[in-house]
């Protein structure tokens, strides 16, 4: 059974398609896409009846977690897959997961049946589980793009695109289509880092105008549900730094 911990920062970043090809050719001195290239990963997140895990995550309190099934493309039910316990505490991101074949995933989380081995995670997972009656909460899909430090490994960026998610037919196997989050000319980005980002990595933000924001892709659709998630009105205003930064590039 595969075993992974990861322990970083995290920002994330809105970008229009212009703006994501021109930070892409910024980047490719320093970085280089790793090797899967442009892939699908598939999500389900779990979560109580009355969602009490997406709905305190999105009040921003100290310290959240989260469950979810996680596959590299669309599995069969014998495919291997992740079962991730995500935490987040003071913004560093505590991210622990198991690697189970699907259907046993499922048997776990849902019907209890333990997977005859033991670890940390496990146990982690089993407390989790305890603690709160879990179903499926949505399925959540995106193309991702993965770009590393050519000189360190462990800062990562990634971008998503066509973000998309439904609430039916649930499963990781029936399939990627959903509904989409975003506008299609939206990416969302990602910088993965263990300490403090690269001073060349801010700069050239900082020069494309390009700066953090508050995302949740599950905390989003669940607002889009009561119609509290307007993307179009989220975009609005930070148009007008691109649209600052077209100008001087025209001068």
């Amino acid at each position: 059974m595969a075993q992974t911990v990861f322990n970083r920062y995290e920002k994330k970043y809105l970008i229009p398609e212009e703006i994501y090809f021109e930070l892409r050719a910024r980047l490719r001195p320093y970085m280089q896409e790793d090797q899967y290239g442009l892939h699908t990963i598939c999500n389900i997140y779990y979560d109580t009846p009355q969602y009490d895990l997406i709905r305190k995550s999105i009040e921003k309190p100290a310290y959240k977690e989260k469950l979810r099934l996680r596959s590299y493309g669309i599995p069969t039910l014998d495919t291997p897959v992740f079962l991730e316990i995500k935490k987040k505490y003071n913004k560093v991101v505590n991210k622990r997961r198991i690697q189970l074949p699907l259907w046993q995933a499922y048997a776990y989380v849902e019907q209890g049946i333990r997977p005859n081995q033991d670890s940390q995670i496990l146990r982690e997972i089993d407390f989790f589980l305890k603690r709160y009656p879990l179903q499926r909460g949505v399925y959540l899909a995106y193309d991702r793009i993965a770009l590393f430090q050519n000189d360190n490994p462990d800062f990562r960026v990634t971008f998503d695109h066509n973000i998309r998610s439904r609430q039916v037919n649930m499963g990781l196997e029936e399939g990627d289509c959903g509904e989409p989050l975003l506008p299609e000319r939206y990416y969302l980005m990602e910088s993965k880092v263990m300490g403090a980002a690269p001073l060349w990595f801010t700069r050239i933000l900082s020069e494309l105008s390009i700066y953090p924001v508050s995302f949740s892709k599950y905390g989003n659709i669940y607002k889009s549900k009561f119609d509290q998630f307007h993307p179009d009105e989220m975009l609005v205003h930070r148009t007008e730094n691109w649209d600052a930064h077209r100008r001087s590039k025209a001068c």
